[in-house]
């Protein structure tokens, strides 16, 4: 079966269920040998590994309402590469390439394949996402073997941590974005709660949105963990001023306590896949 996938997660998750695609987004980097396979996206983002998050933002606002948005789709490519299924996503179109745009590009190629667009926000809906995949592309079985493997995993964490007194339970603060400040949203506050903290500033399921600095402030978190969607560790601490240098930065208690962490939110909190349960893992020694 000639598989293409149109974002990072859905690339782990078909290799997860043990096959490999043919065509990936410009994005897809893990497993490794995912980067070798032809890319189908391009973003219209310029720089985007050495600009700062604010300049991101800014030229995502720009972009965002153009015609065909954030991402381009190689359609001769896609054409060629005749796929009989092809992985997409309707969460987020600054993330990834829209479902919409690849229904577009379909309408455009000789190949007639089918569509599985995934829209999780619970770690559930990422879990659920995985079965349905697995059913699309013949490998049913084993994704029922993923889904309970990375269950026991999870189980596993929330056995260690379930006897934590909610009253000694840390406040925590995930940033998934510096300029503007944005709240980690989706699964997050299900990670955070299974690993032992309290995650006050989102609810389960909620989206990634900008928010007030004062309302941070306020909220006053023992634990801060800097995951800014798409950024490695290196571009983390490139633009960790947009957090550092903001006022009562330094009077926060994770600031004054040394518990402020930076965590690759490219290959993992950000990545509705597999790996979430590896930022589970993670986060759970780290709260």
């Amino acid at each position: 079966m000639r598989i293409v996938t149109t974002l990072p997660s859905a690339t782990e998750t078909v290799a997860a269920l043990g096959l490999e695609p043919v065509g990936v987004s410009h994005e897809c980097d893990y497993p490794p040998n995912a980067a070798s396979a032809p890319a189908i996206t391009r973003s219209r983002i310029s720089e985007a590994q050495s600009a700062s998050s604010g300049e991101i933002d800014r030229q995502v606002l720009e972009t965002a309402d153009t015609e065909g948005g954030v991402y381009d789709v190689d359609v001769e490519t896609l054409d060629d590469l005749e796929p009989d299924v092809i992985v997409t996503q309707g969460m987020c179109d600054v993330c990834a390439v829209d479902v919409a745009v690849i229904e577009d590009a379909v309408d455009r190629i000789s190949a007639d394949p089918g569509i599985v667009p995934t829209d999780p926000h619970s770690v559930g809906d990422v879990l659920g996402d995985l079965e349905r995949i697995g059913r699309a592309i013949g490998r049913e079985e084993r994704a029922r073997e993923v889904r309970r493997d990375l269950e026991s995993r999870i189980e596993g964490v929330r056995n260690r941590t379930a006897d934590i007194d909610a009253t000694d339970r840390p406040g925590v603060a995930i940033f998934d974005w510096t300029d503007p400040v944005m709240i980690a949203g989706h699964w997050t506050a299900e990670l955070v709660d299974w690993a032992g903290g309290e995650y006050g500033l989102a609810a389960v399921g909620e989206r990634s949105r900008p928010r007030e600095w004062d309302d941070i402030r306020a909220s006053d978190p023992d634990v801060v963990i800097v995951a800014p969607c798409g950024f490695d560790l290196e571009q983390i601490a490139r633009n960790r001023t947009d957090l550092t240098e903001r006022e009562g930065w330094g009077a926060l208690t994770a600031v004054r306590e040394g518990r402020v962490w930076a965590m690759d939110g490219d290959h993992y909190l950000n990545r509705p896949g597999p790996r979430l349960v590896d930022t589970l893992e993670a986060l759970a020694p780290i709260v």
